[in-house]
């Protein structure tokens, strides 16, 4: 994937989990794409330890890897912060 792809999925996933999770308030737009793309990585690890596949394109299954990624990570920051 080219690294326009990589923004734009990571602000789609890093928004939808931010919100999901309750941050969404708090975050801004580099933020959710950073939150996205980190957890495009973090969902590739846990899919593939589970036997699926990553991150494989620019596709809505790719998304939902990246979303249940971002979501793990905003999950484990939040439990950081309080």
């Amino acid at each position: 994937m080219g690294i326009i792809a990589w923004i734009i999925l990571g602000a789609f996933a890093g928004w939808i989990a931010s919100m999901i999770t309750g941050n969404n308030a708090r975050m801004g737009a580099v933020a959710n794409i950073v939150v996205g793309i980190v957890g495009a990585f973090i969902g590739g690890l846990i899919f593939s330890f589970l036997g699926g596949d990553g991150v494989t394109g620019f596709n809505l299954y790719s998304a939902l890897v990246s979303i249940v990624g971002a979501i793990v990570l905003l999950l484990i920051i939040n439990a950081f912060k309080r």
